[in-house]
């Protein structure tokens, strides 16, 4: 039985990605919304909130118990100074938390995610069922020759 640890990262957000697409609604401000301080344009990608979705449940799996403002460090980046001539270092800045916490109850919601009193979020067992048969079914895909990189 193939577990989450076993397919590539890449590979099993897209596949999760594409099973909760269905299962989970995109607020109507996160078009619009940035994805922290250190950005300057919303992500363009279709499926943003699906992909940060099954991101998120991945990294729940993996560290959890975990609370959203480790999981706003760990999507941050670096933010550029207003000159860009400067000698000052770059400084580091974490993602925008509403993101992550609407995720996180939209994944609670559907039963993949739980709160832990004062500890952070675990994943429940039907979320690591999800993540377990989502990493089988990768691993099936990659047996095949075009993708043998992964082999």
């Amino acid at each position: 039985m193939a577990t989450l640890y076993d397919a590539p990262a890449d590979e099993l957000v897209d596949e999760l990605a594409e099973e909760l697409e269905d299962r989970l609604d995109e607020p109507d401000w996160a078009q619009f919304a940035k994805t922290g301080t250190g950005r300057e344009l919303p992500p363009e990608q279709e499926n943003f909130w699906a992909t940060r979705a099954a991101s998120l449940l991945r990294k729940v799996a993996i560290d959890g118990p975990i609370g959203v403002k480790r999981l706003a460090t760990a999507y941050g980046g670096t933010k550029k100074g207003s000159n860009r001539y400067t000698v000052a270092p770059r400084q580091s800045t974490s993602s925008s938390r509403n993101i992550v916490r609407s995720a996180l109850q939209q994944l609670e919601d559907e039963g993949l995610v739980e709160q832990q009193h004062d500890r952070g979020r675990v994943v429940t067992a039907e979320g690591r069922s999800l993540l377990d048969e989502t990493a089988g079914d990768v691993l099936e895909d990659l047996d095949r020759p075009e993708l043998e990189r992964y082999a």
